[in-house]
Parts: C-alpha cells; sequence; structure tokens
C-alpha cells in the first residue's frame, strides 16, 4: 500500500454546526432544496442539515432540488435560480451541466469535478473560488492526486481561508505522510552550495538544519566530554590521552585555551558577590564562594538539600558528598576554608557526573538539568543556558570528529555506540521533542508566551526560513526549496484544528537515526473538555511510519475509557515475532500511566487497510494529558 497522504481522522466536518445560521456571501454558489413555500415568494432552503428562510427571484415548487445563487443578504438573504429541478430519474450531472451553461463556466473534467464535490458537501462556493480551483486541478504538482487537491480546496472555502497558491499548496503538503525527509535534504544541499547568502545567516541555518538531521548529537557530545573529563581525572590513563582529550576540550571552547593538565578545573573567580540559586552544580559552587563566613549553617542546609534531591547522582556520590559537607561543618568557616571546601566539591561533582553520563544519558534532573548541563556549568564559570549548552556540544563533536587523532576517533566511536545501546522510550520522546523544538513549527504560539525564550525561539528553523525569504537576493533555487519546506510546516497548521469539542493535530516529523532516515507522521483526534483540557480517557491516534527496513508502516491506537487496542498494518510478515516480547514491556508502560492495554494485533494491508477514524467522545472526569509509551 503506498500512501501518498492520509484519510481525514474524523469524517469530514463543516466548521458551521446545525445551531449555527449558515453564514451566505454574495455570488456565493450552493446545491439546495425548496422545503416549504411562503407568501411574497420567501421560502425555507434547506443546504445538507442547514435551513434558512430566503427570498426567491422566481417562484418555485416544494421538494425540488436547485443551484442557486446568492444575489442580496441585506435586509434578507435573496437567491436567483440557476438550474431547473432535479428530477428523480435525472442524474446531478444535468444539473451541473445547465449550472456550467447559466454562469458560462469552463465546460471542462476539473470544473465539473469541483461542482459535483461541492454539490455532495453541500458546501456554498463562489464563481471566483471555482475558477481559482480549477487552474489549480489543472496543473497538480507530481505525486498529488485530485483527490487530495478537492480536500485541501474544500478545507479553504470551509474555514474561509484567503484562496492563494501559498496556502493552497501548504494544505496540500499537510495532507502528506512521506517526504518530509526529502524536503529537508533537498533544502539542506541548496543551501550548502549557495554562496550568495550572507555567511552568519547560512551558518545558522546549517546548524539549525543538521541539528534535526542529528538528534543524538548533544547526548553523544556530553559522552565525549564525560569520556575527556575522566581521562583527564584518571591516574590510569597515558600523559598522550590527556593531552589530546584536553585539547579537544579547549578546541570546542569548553575550557581556556591557557589550561593545563594541571589547573584545567582550577576555579574563577566569583563574578557576583550575591550567592545564586543553587540549580546547576556549578552554580552550586559560586554559592560556596560566595557565601560569607557567619552563614555556613545555612549553605550546609542548603548542600544538603540539593544533594538528597538530585537524582542524577548514586546514593553511593551523595554518601561521598555528604561526608565532604560535614567536615566542612567541623571546621571554623573563614573564607580560606570555604575556597578549599569549594575546590573539593567542585573536584567531587566532576568525577561524579562524568562517571554517570552513560548511565544517565536521557535522565534529567527536577529542574529539567542533564548530566553534560551540570558538567558544563562546573567546567564554565557562569550558569549555561540550554542554548550554550547545545552549541558546545555540537561544538566538542565537530572537533572530535574533524580530530586526526585515532584515539580521539575512537572515543567518538564508542560514544555513538553507548547512544546507540540507550535507545528506549525516553530516547525516542528526547528525539521527537529535540526535532519539533528545533524546527519552530508553531514559533508564531510561543511568541505570546511571556516567559518564551526569544533567543532560543530565533535560532528555530521556521523563523529563521522567513527571515531567509524576506531577501530580495535569494537565488530561485535557494527560494524554492526554502518555500517548499515551509508549505511542509505551515501544512500541519493548517490541517490541524478543532471542530466544536473535537481537535485534530497532525505532526510530520523527519527523524534520522544512526544513519536511518524515516519520516514520522503522528495524526491525533480527541476532545477538549469545556475547561480546556484533552479528555485523556477517550482518543484516536495514527502514526505513518516510513522506514528503511520496515518499509510503510501504519500504526492505529485506540483508547475507549483508557482502555487501549493497537493495530500495526505492515507488509512482513516476519515482524509478529519480533512484536510478542515487546507486547508485555507496552502493557506495563501504559499501567503505569493508568491505562490498560486490550490487545495488540498486526495486520497486512490488503487484508485490512486501517479504516477513516470517527472520534469517540464521551465526557468523563478530568485528566491533565495524554501520554503514551508505544
Amino acid at each position: 500500500m503506498t500512501s501518498t497522504s492520509f484519510n481525514p481522522i474524523a469524517a469530514q466536518t463543516q466548521v458551521l454546526s446545525t445551531n449555527q445560521p449558515l453564514a451566505m456571501k454574495q455570488g456565493q454558489l450552493f446545491h439546495g432544496t425548496v422545503k416549504q413555500l411562503y407568501p411574497d415568494q420567501m421560502a425555507e432552503i434547506q443546504v445538507g442539515q442547514h435551513k434558512f428562510v430566503a427570498k426567491l427571484e422566481a417562484p418555485l415548487k416544494a421538494g425540488d432540488t436547485h443551484f442557486f445563487q446568492v444575489t442580496g443578504t441585506s435586509p434578507q438573504t435573496e437567491l436567483k435560480v440557476v438550474t431547473g429541478p432535479m428530477v428523480q430519474t435525472a442524474s446531478s450531472s444535468q444539473q451541473i451541466n445547465q449550472l456550467l451553461e447559466s454562469m458560462n463556466l469552463p465546460k471542462t473534467p476539473e470544473m465539473q469535478q469541483l461542482l459535483a464535490h461541492f454539490m455532495k458537501a453541500e458546501l456554498p462556493i463562489s464563481k471566483e473560488q471555482l475558477m481559482q480551483a480549477e487552474m489549480w486541478l489543472k496543473a497538480l504538482p507530481e505525486g498529488i492526486t485530485k483527490m487530495d487537491a478537492l480536500q485541501a480546496i474544500q478545507k479553504m472555502v470551509e474555514l474561509k481561508m484567503p484562496m492563494t497558491n501559498e496556502i493552497f499548496q501548504a494544505l496540500i503538503s499537510g495532507q502528506k505522510t512521506t517526504g518530509m525527509n526529502s524536503v529537508m535534504e533537498n533544502f539542506t544541499q541548496v543551501l550548502a552550495k549557495d554562496t550568495s547568502l550572507p555567511e552568519s545567516l547560512r551558518q545558522n541555518l546549517m546548524q539549525q538544519v543538521q541539528a534535526i538531521a542529528k538528534p543524538f548529537e548533544v547526548e553523544t557530545g556530553g559522552l565525549v566530554l564525560a569520556k575527556s573529563i575522566q581521562l583527564l581525572t584518571s591516574e590510569a590513563a597515558s600523559m598522550s590521552e590527556k593531552i589530546q582529550a584536553l585539547n579537544i576540550l579547549k578546541e570546542a571552547g569548553i575550557v581556556p585555551q591557557q589550561a593545563t593538565l594541571q589547573n584545567w578545573s582550577n576555579l574563577n573567580a566569583a563574578k557576583s558577590g550575591q550567592p545564586i540559586p543553587p540549580h546547576q552544580a556549578g552554580q552550586v559552587i559560586q554559592t560556596i564562594l560566595t557565601t560569607s563566613p557567619e552563614d555556613k549553617n545555612q549553605l550546609i542546609n542548603d548542600l544538603k538539600s540539593w544533594t538528597a534531591n538530585q537524582n542524577l547522582l548514586t546514593n553511593e556520590q551523595k554518601q561521598q558528598i555528604n561526608q565532604l559537607i560535614d567536615r566542612l561543618n567541623q571546621i571554623p568557616a573563614t573564607k580560606q576554608t570555604l575556597e578549599i571546601f569549594a575546590k573539593q566539591m567542585q573536584e567531587q561533582l566532576i568525577k561524579a557526573f562524568a562517571q554517570n553520563a552513560s548511565d544517565r544519558l536521557f535522565t534529567q534532573d527536577s529542574n529539567a538539568l542533564s548530566v553534560k548541563d551540570h558538567l558544563l556549568s562546573l567546567l564554565k564559570n557562569d550558569a549555561t543556558t540550554p542554548l550554550q549548552s547545545e552549541a558546545w556540544m555540537r561544538n566538542l563533536m565537530k572537533s572530535s570528529v574533524e580530530s586526526p587523532q585515532s584515539f580521539i576517533q575512537q572515543m567518538v566511536t564508542q560514544a555513538d555506540a553507548q547512544v546507540q545501546n540507550s535507545m528506549d522510550n525516553k530516547a525516542m520522546e528526547h528525539a521527537l521533542k529535540t526535532v519539533l523544538k528545533n524546527l519552530g513549527i508553531s514559533y508564531e504560539a510561543a511568541l505570546n508566551n511571556k516567559s518564551a525564550d526569544l533567543q532560543v525561539i530565533a535560532h528555530q528553523l521556521k523563523p529563521q526560513l522567513h527571515t531567509l525569504l524576506q531577501d530580495a537576493q535569494i537565488t530561485p533555487q535557494l527560494k524554492e526549496a526554502a518555500e517548499m519546506l515551509m508549505a511542509r510546516m505551515n501544512g500541519m497548521q493548517l490541517v490541524s484544528g478543532e471542530n466544536g469539542h473535537q481537535h485534530q493535530l497532525i505532526m510530520q516529523v523527519p527523524l534520522e537515526f544512526f544513519g536511518r532516515k524515516m519520516d514520522a507522521t503522528l495524526q491525533w483526534n480527541g476532545r477538549m473538555k469545556e475547561d480546556g483540557k484533552i479528555d485523556a480517557n477517550y482518543a484516536r491516534i495514527l502514526f505513518y511510519l516510513q522506514m528503511e527496513s520496515m518499509k510503510e508502516t501504519v500504526i492505529d491506537m485506540q483508547v475507549q475509557n483508557r482502555v487501549v487496542t493497537v493495530t500495526v498494518f505492515n507488509e512482513n510478515n516476519d515482524i509478529v515475532p519480533l512484536a510478542e516480547p515487546l507486547k508485555a514491556a507496552l502493557k506495563i508502560g501504559l499501567a503505569e500511566k493508568n491505562y490498560q492495554l486490550s490487545g495488540v494485533f498486526i495486520k497486512q494491508f490488503e487484508k485490512a487497510k486501517p479504516e477513516k477514524i470517527t472520534a469517540v467522545v464521551e465526557q468523563q472526569e478530568e485528566h491533565n494529558g495524554v501520554d503514551f509509551r508505544v
């Protein structure tokens, strides 16, 4: 089975509910039925599930169906009859042909398809919209079916979107489940060859697309950092190994250029006279340095509390740190003893976090800090932001990969292997979050958040694409590649949306794991409760995956009253025995989130294609969200 685009997750919806009047605009055409006649040529007209009263230009017979055109809306709706009545023995094509003649519309197959589609959908559309839509149908891009285009056009009419080519292309792109990786790759290749852009803009874009293409590079860099530190603190490592490790840290800007094997971890003088909140480990050290000897007791309490709550340290390491703190409690507090204690604390924390890097690769503490964040804060004098942390890790990876030293290359290979061996649900969650964050698909909404980090947003790909497309000097090739990528991102937002309490979310994610590329599309449909929160008891989720080994795979997950049923569609029967051992882990993972696994079924596409999704919604008790481990 080849999926050009997915079926809508809910049945085709009308934006106007039956509780709302049907809004008519002058010039619109629609197919309706005369339900009841009133004096003065007034009549009740039914369009789909909607009824309204309008004045007719000519008397008609109740029960007949016609194409109507709106000729006026104020003070009352006035309708012109465009076609004669449709008799039961006649086909709708007769009315369509009448409409084409009376409205002087081109009698092309595309125009006939459009009229038939909107007649069936029972939606009003204007002559201008029909002419524009016909042009699109005549010049569809390769790989786009007319049904894809008709659904996109219908959505534009339903949601009263401007009939622009940009929106049409975005909606077409938003319906696809494949090709995101190829669009990203095409943009990257064109960008790499472009020499007309300012170098700073080109480098920022290249860094961002690389960050998307390598979602685990920062974690691999964290392991290289930890291994380098372990070498520098090891008595067993040779002098040559230590020098190579130190040089790599210098090249990445993590330690000063003047650092030596004897002083690479020496503390710099605190830059602030005020205590720094003890979140990062480096800030803990700075707090010790800026604490007055008279406040020693409070400092000891704060340090013990921070240590107890630090889940990135082992119990044995916490015990060793507490012993060090107890020794401080037993000696008189002076500026000199606090400096000595700070140095000892720094050395112990550096060794502890470096030792734990592999076991806690995708783990964060209560302040959303990772092992590498703490290590960097201990080596850099100031607290590091997540953006700075990522930049240093990527610099470290670049220096390490380009290093001519075989020992450094071996260290990178080992780190890469450790990341591969650590792949689990946390790793996949991390990869998805990393890619989505770096894409910046919904950065416009993030700008409305007063607490948003504008520097982080500015580095995301989508806002940078906006800047690029505003450059009048951009080459046609780069502009086309950027527009294709932008259309993909905008399409996700346009296809996603709400209809009353029903919400639909579409996400296309280009993933690359250790040289293997995969297109992943998530399609979620569920209900938002009155308080604006997701009803976690009921949902329908489709995962469309394009993988190198398993090829096309669709995972259909249904949640009914917190009971989960999973169906996997794939052409390969060999995955059945591979999936069996994973069912137990899935059941346990769902149970941890208070969900019950009903069953996992594996089917081939030709035997049972996934049906169109009709959401099942009921009002249930409040839950804060949905967290699935699949």
